[in-house]
């Protein structure tokens, strides 16, 4: 599975972005896909998840209400909502795949336990 991010951009604060995570290989819907961010100076943080079959979704809390992950098997692509954004939210984005040997539930917020990472997106907040 190679995965392609993208959306990324320049927004003012309050603005929108739609980030995608296009994926290729096979047995696409068998991965769960997590989206992270890293600013600089900062740790890479978990961002939010979605798991194979798209019914279950997951978010760190700081971007509940304002973010939305959702995917569509068909287009092997995971899309990212980002409205109502912050300076804060300043960062590169990056998306990764697992293929959950186990609960993907319980890793879906861990970095290092994805198979497959994909290139990261800068997006940009300004006030």
């Amino acid at each position: 599975v190679q995965l392609q991010a993208s959306g990324g951009g320049l927004v003012q604060a309050g603005g929108s972005l739609r980030l995608s995570c296009a994926a290729s290989g096979h047995s696409f819907r068998l991965y769960g896909v997590g989206w992270f961010r890293q600013a600089p100076g900062k740790e890479r943080e978990f961002v939010a998840a979605v798991s194979g079959s798209g019914d279950r979704t997951y978010y760190a809390d700081f971007v509940k209400g304002r973010f939305t992950i959702s995917r569509d098997n068909a287009k092997n692509t995971v899309s990212l909502q980002m409205n109502s954004l912050k300076p804060e939210d300043t960062a590169v984005y990056y998306c990764a795949a697992d293929f959950p040997y186990s609960d993907f539930s319980l890793q879906y917020a861990h970095w290092g336990r994805y198979d497959y990472y994909g290139q990261g997106t800068q997006v940009t907040v300004s006030s």
